[in-house]
Order: structure tokens, then sequence, then C-alpha cells
């Protein structure tokens, strides 16, 4: 690849993508001229069309920027672009470089020392926590993340210079982690997921054991508890955490205070407890989360009072254990769960979190090839609700599979309470009294409707 300091113009097919966008933020920041192609407009592509990024929907080679000089220009795309892309294709036949995401990445952040946070669910979470935790020390850092920090506003946190630090998301989608080398690492599960992609579990588990052999040689590797790897494969420092059981990070006195939402517990570390954390972001698993992101900050040198002021104010993540709307009757979050065992792990948190009260889950399948794999599985996490209703299969990339929909998690699930309705069937269902806790759950395009319902409870509340 040319090197990126002469690149002075950078073109994105797939410009709208969580992990796509933040480094169009980031070469627009650096000073590149920076343009690109996303199918759908979403308020993502309208930030950035803000930040003075052209963006355009149409698969048209002649949106491209045509007084771009080829040898100062790379495209970079995303593997989810259908082969007959036309703007695709057209780079593959100029002499202009053409990488996927994953390989630009890990040019910028190997430079670094890489603080990489992996997992098959939870990533995102813990890496954003990583990065607001080492904001708080002088050093600061940079990352890369994979949704949006409502503490920084953007996926796209820019390093102080004299940080060493980057932050990044480790994608294990199309194996894109493979292209790190970080310094620290975390993993946080590794369970069965983009099959489609990988074939098996036994798949996955050879990637993560690769991406765990990558960590540079001084370096030091968190496990969480109960995730089975192979860690002969790297010579790195081996730790591990959990919420609360004998591991090397864990939170130990975990107590809830019901009357304002906010956890206490004192961090268990190699070196000692860390007296007194607190944390206002709601859900245990956050919690299991928070240990994961203070590990990965213990081990870069973090002091403990920059550690509890950055768990502390962690505010989240778009899309993740997301509350949107509260009243006195009601409470609406959303979510990004789209696999089994997110499912699990956020309404059992939502439940510990309002025993008692009923607990309505709306949840978008995601992908013909997940919902076929996992049916079983999504049926047995959605059971764990009070109220189930099942919209239709969002397909994304993927062309149709005879005989899989969101009917074959359905007929699995034991819960008496289910409905299988569409989109259009929700306002009235919503308007129930007996929806206590709502949730909206999914990867699709679920997340559009979240405004609606914020403004339908609005009104229905007299909020």
């Amino acid at each position: 690849m040319k090197s990126i300091e002469k690149i002075k113009n950078v073109y994105f097919l797939g410009i709208g993508g969580i992990g796509m966008s933040a480094l169009a933020r980031y070469f627009k920041y650096t000073g590149k001229n920076v343009a690109g192609y996303d199918r759908t407009q979403t308020a993502l592509t309208d930030a950035l069309q803000e930040e003075g990024i052209d963006v355009h929907f149409e698969d048209d080679i002649r949106k491209i920027p045509s007084k771009w000089n080829p040898a100062e220009t790379i495209a970079i795309y995303t593997p989810a672009l259908p082969d007959e892309h036309e703007e695709l294709n057209w780079f593959k036949s100029q002499p202009i470089g053409l990488f996927k995401r994953a390989k630009v990445l890990g040019l910028i952040a190997n430079e670094k020392s890489t603080i990489a946070v992996s997992g098959t669910h939870g990533k995102t979470t813990t890496s954003t926590m990583v990065a607001n935790i080492l904001n708080k020390t002088t050093e600061g850092c940079g990352a890369f993340l994979g949704g949006i920090s409502k503490n920084f506003g953007s996926n796209l946190v820019l390093p102080k210079e004299e940080s060493p630090w980057i932050v990044a998301e480790a994608d294990e989608f199309d194996r894109s982690f493979l292209h790190l080398h970080p310094l620290l690492a975390l993993v946080t599960s590794v369970d069965a997921d983009h099959l489609d992609i990988y074939g098996d579990k036994a798949q996955i588990v050879e990637s993560f054991e690769k991406f765990i052999s990558q960590i540079r040689e001084e370096g030091k590797l968190v496990i969480k508890k109960g995730v089975e790897l192979d860690t002969s494969k790297t010579k790195a420092q081996v730790f591990t955490y959990s919420l609360k059981d004998d591991t090397d990070f864990a939170a130990l006195n975990l107590k809830l205070d019901e009357a304002s939402g906010t956890y206490s517990f004192d961090l268990k570390t190699p070196g000692g407890i860390i007296a007194n954390c607190k944390m206002e972001y709601p859900g245990l698993v956050n919690v299991e989360n928070a240990v994961g992101a203070a590990s990965l900050a213990w081990l870069a040198g973090v002091g403990a009072n920059e550690l509890k002021a950055g768990i502390q104010d962690y505010q989240g993540v778009a899309r993740r254990f997301d509350v949107r709307f509260r009243s006195e009757k009601k409470i609406y979050i959303d979510d990004y769960a789209h696999h089994p065992e997110e499912l699990k792990a956020f309404i059992s948190s939502v439940k510990a979190l309002y025993p008692g009260k009923k607990v309505t889950g709306i949840f978008q399948p995601h992908l013909y090839s997940r919902t076929r794999d996992f049916a079983a599985e999504f049926a047995a996490s959605l059971d764990l609700l009070d109220h189930a209703v099942l919209l239709p299969l969002y397909p994304a990339r993927e062309e149709p599979i005879k005989g899989v929909s969101s009917e074959i998690i359905f007929d699995k699930m034991k819960l008496e309470e289910k409905q299988l309705v569409d989109k259009s069937e929700l306002e009235d269902l919503l308007k129930d009294d007996q929806n206590e806790i709502i949730l909206t759950m999914g990867a699709g395009d679920i997340d559009r409707m979240v405004k609606p319902i914020v403004e339908l409870l609005q009104q229905e509340q007299g909020v």
C-alpha cells in the first residue's frame, strides 16, 4: 500500500457503515479529500455530509470524483458489497489502491500501542468504556469504535499528539481482526456466529486463536472466564476477568442503589483492590463489561482515580442498552442485540434491573443464515420475555433462503404471550398499558423505528 502520508484522496464504498465512517472521519480530520457511496441515507451519512464529506446513494461511477490523481488516491470497501457493484468493479479496473477497511485500520493502529477489544458480543460497549477511561488521563487515546459514543458524540476519538494509545474494536467478521497486532487485547466471548463466513464454531475459535497469537510478545491478553481458547498460541501474559468469580479482575461487593440506579463495587486487580467504584449506566452485563474495560486500562497503567472517573461518567453507546424513554408508567430501551447470547444477556439484565415489571420485547431477526442456524437458540432467549413480538426478518446482504423467516423462531418459542406482526401493527400494540418495559432489539433497520416509538410514548404518556 502507498504510504498513508502521501495519500491525498480517500474514497469509501459503503461509507455509512459504523467502522467505515470512523475511518472516513479520521482521514477528513487529517486533511485528506474524502468522498464515498452508501446504499442508504441514514443519520450517520447525514452527519458525514454536515462534516464536509461528499456522500451519494446511487451506484454510479459518474459520482466518483474525476479530478483526483490516481497516484494519490486509495479506495476502501466493505466486504458487504455485492460482486456486481459497479463502482467497486470500476476501482478494480483502475490503477488505484483498493483495500478492505480492516487492512487500513490495521495500518493506522499498528503504528501505535493498540488496545484491541474482541468478542462475538460486548466489544463495542467495552472498547468505548476503555476509551472513556483513558480519556481521563493526561495521555488520552485515539479510538475507532463500533458505535456512536454518547461521551464523545462520535465513533472516532482523535488522539492527542503525545498519546501512544489507539483503542480499536477488533471485529471477527470476515476475519477483519487479523490485521491487528495489539499490545493489549481482550476477548469478551467466542460464540458461534457469522457461520456464513466461518462454517462452524471450530473455525471461529481457530480465528480467535490466530488473533491472540498476533499480540505483541511483550503484550498482555485478558480473557473472560469461560471463554475456551488455546492461550499457548500467544506469548502475551494472560489474565482473566468476570463479573464476580475468582478471576484476576472482578467486581467485589457489588450493590445496586435502586433509587438512583447506581452500581457500586470494589474492583479486584492483580495489584490490589480499587475500592468504591461507581457506575451509573444500567445493566449487570455492563458492569461485567466495565470490569473488562477496567482490566485493560489498569494494564495500560491508568491510575485508580482516572479509572474510577471513567467508569462513573460513562454515558453509553447509541443502541447499546440505550434508555430512550422513561415515565412513571413506562420505560423504553433500545439495543443492537442480534445474536441469541446477546439477547439472553440483555433481557436478563433488564429483568434483574426491573424485577416484577412486565417486559415486552420487539425483535427483528437479522440475516437468513443466522436465523436458520440459531432458530432454537433465539426462541429460548426470547422466551425469557413476558411478551415477545417478532418482526419480519431483515435480510441485509443475503439472498432469501427457502423456508427461512421469523416464523421458524416463532414456532419454536414456548412463551404463551407471543406475536408475529408487521411494523405497521406496532403502534396499536404499544398503546397497551400492560407494556411496562418495552425493548427493541436487532441489527437491521429496526433503529428507524426508535424515534417514532419515542414520539408515540411521549404523546401517550403526556411527557
